[in-house]
């Protein structure tokens, strides 16, 4: 069987557009960690973001008789469950946002892997540098929400407690060549954009607005990034949609 070709950019682009991402991150990410590291939770604000919590499971919810393309997204994150109480308020989007990011780089390290084990046929080095700063990206900002949580008294969410990741695992182990695994990262990739858009009008602290702002553009560089390794040139919109936002009763904690 011939695989497809591996993707739609030259790799003197990707690896251009990969520079110009991290420089994004780098440039952002200090004023993040600083913000973080002044982080006093309040009674009060952890539970005003509780309405944004349900408001977020309410417009998902909204979206749930749409139909999915399988082949170019990761598992529905549309799929709710009967989830813990550990976290409310804004500690609820906080503990769902690192969640989010740890399953990404659980996608990441799995691509890196089966490339790795010849299981993707050709990878570009491009290809696998962007994956590394993707995924390195991915886990600073699991560190500074668990960062958050842990100052709040909360455990750290250390790994991918949400209904959607045995499926998104599952459909990586199935993944074939470079095109499979950019088309369920790119899935991962907008529904954490999406989701730290509707958190930046719903998180009632204003560290928290301010950490959910800074990260979602680099989610948003990383699906525009994948959209053209496919050749699917992203559209500029003015506001980026939260149909595919992920909704905090996919938290198992």
């Amino acid at each position: 069987m011939t695989r497809p070709e591996p993707m739609q950019i030259s790799e003197a682009q990707l690896k251009s557009m990969t520079r110009d991402l991290d420089d994004l991150h780098e440039s952002t990410f200090p004023e993040v960690r600083r913000t973080i590291a002044d982080f006093t939770p309040s009674r009060r604000s952890l539970l005003l973001g509780a309405g944004g919590a349900v408001a977020l499971g309410m417009l998902a919810a909204c979206g749930d008789d749409k139909d999915n393309d399988a082949t170019t997204a990761a598992p529905s994150t549309m799929a709710s469950s009967a989830a813990g109480g550990a976290y409310t308020g804004d500690l609820k989007i906080v503990a769902l946002a690192a969640a989010l990011e740890n399953l990404a780089v659980t996608a990441y390290d799995g691509a890196l892997k089966r490339a790795t084990d010849g299981k993707l046929g050709t990878v570009p080095p491009a290809v696998a540098t962007f994956v590394q700063t993707a995924r390195k990206q991915h886990a600073d900002h699991a560190a500074v929400w668990n960062s958050v949580l842990t100052k709040a008294g909360k455990p750290a969410i250390t790994d991918a407690p949400l209904t959607i990741t045995a499926d998104a695992v599952a459909a990586l182990d199935k993944t074939a060549s470079v095109p499979d695994v950019v088309k369920l990262a790119l899935g991962l990739e907008d529904a954490a954009a999406q989701t730290y858009t509707f958190a930046t009008a719903n998180v009632s602290d204003a560290g928290g607005i301010m950490t959910a702002a800074t990260i979602q553009p680099v989610e948003a560089m990383h699906a525009a990034i994948l959209n053209f390794v496919l050749g699917q040139y992203p559209v500029p919109v003015s506001f980026i949609p939260v149909d595919k936002a992920a909704k905090p009763d996919i938290l198992t904690k």
